[in-house]
């Protein structure tokens, strides 16, 4: 069945296992991040087997999955929590990222299965979550007293809002407000901090990253590159060609929007070969759709079909016939979420 997503195991683990031993290097655990992978328990086994110690998801759902399929290994929830996840929450999470007081002091009065311990976020420059790093030590002290030594960690994140680049600086208005404090863990990292290891200025006291896009893709979109020593081989995407044909390179008639609300443009160089595709918007970003072949140019898709110019192939192809892609985060994120993708493990 089709589309397809082909996993591969090995170098996922493999992706781990590198990642893991270059942080450790430098005094940094990881937690590795189910999140693109909708928490898949196979997946999330490799990632054990690698040595990672800690798992973390950004939805409940995946983490009751990983529950439910035996996984009892230490599992971080990386999306500050809703207050109507808080009873599933405490059943099966251990370590807890906050930065609303009131919903830590709602965990706190609540007795599950679980005694979570929380890292309390602060927003150094992203604005994403977390208090304002300016104020964040009045919020701090109150949190210590809701949660007293469940308080482990400070954290803070970069690169995705705002896509404020992980930096010396940065880094160090984070451990200039741990420094008054006892935290076991300071968690400022996620894949698009790794430059800062990789190039040794990593400041002192930084201990724990985050981890998904590299260990999963091995790529930092964040940077836009690949991550060294990492190998992108590990999710490919296999879609079948329902059209085979020969138009114009620009519509014909007035146009308005597209079929999601967006303004195509459109450059005339006359008549191309195209194939459309059986996978759409609904199940993948078409802008991460990276053909195999790099002589293919993915134009455009609506919700069920993407067009692709084959004009520049040496090949001809045919109805039925099977394309291949990797993907970016985003595309991946999309297609595991999807059920009308399969799945299917490389062997």
């Amino acid at each position: 069945m089709f589309p397809k997503i082909r996993i591969d195991l090995k170098n996922i683990r493999n992706n781990a296992e590198f990642l893991r031993q270059k942080c450790q290097e430098h005094g940094v655990e990881i937690a590795a991040v189910t999140k693109v992978v909708c928490g898949n328990p196979d997946i999330a086994k490799e990632l054990l087997s690698a040595g990672i110690p800690i798992l973390a998801d950004s939805r409940i759902q995946n983490i009751v999955r990983l529950r439910q399929a035996g996984i009892d290994a230490p599992v971080m929830l990386v999306r500050i929590p809703m207050l109507s996840e808080i009873t599933q929450l405490i059943d099966h999470v251990d370590y807890v990222l906050v930065s609303e007081n009131t919903v830590l002091q709602e965990i706190c009065k609540r007795k599950g299965k679980k005694t979570p311990r929380f890292i309390f976020m602060v927003d150094v420059g992203d604005l994403r979550e977390g208090v304002w790093f300016e104020t964040a030590r009045s919020e701090i002290e109150k949190a210590f007293k809701i949660a007293g030594d469940r308080l482990v960690g400070l954290g803070t994140n970069l690169g995705c809002f705002g896509g404020v680049i992980p930096s010396v600086e940065n880094n160090q208005r984070l451990l200039d407000i741990a420094k008054d404090y006892k935290f076991d863990i300071i968690s400022t990292g996620n894949t698009a901090s790794l430059p800062l290891i990789e190039n040794g200025t990593l400041p002192d006291g930084v201990n724990h990253f985050r981890l998904g896009e590299s260990i999963m893709l091995g790529t930092d979109v964040t940077g836009s590159r690949k991550v060294p020593g990492t190998t992108q081989d590990t999710f490919f995407i296999d879609c079948e060609i329902i059209e085979c044909d020969e138009k114009p390179s620009i519509p014909i008639g007035e146009t308005g929007r597209d079929a999601f609300g967006g303004s195509p443009k459109f450059e005339d160089k006359g008549w191309r070969k195209r194939i459309i595709l059986g996978i759409g918007g609904q199940d993948i970003d078409p802008s991460g759709l990276y053909p195999i072949d790099e002589k293919m140019k993915v134009l455009h898709a609506s919700s069920d079909h993407t067009i692709v110019d084959v004009t520049s192939c040496e090949k001809s192809f045919r109805i039925g016939e099977m394309i291949s892609f990797r993907l970016s985060y985003s595309a991946l994120l999309r297609g595991m979420t999807s059920q009308y993708v399969f799945k299917e493990f490389m062997v």
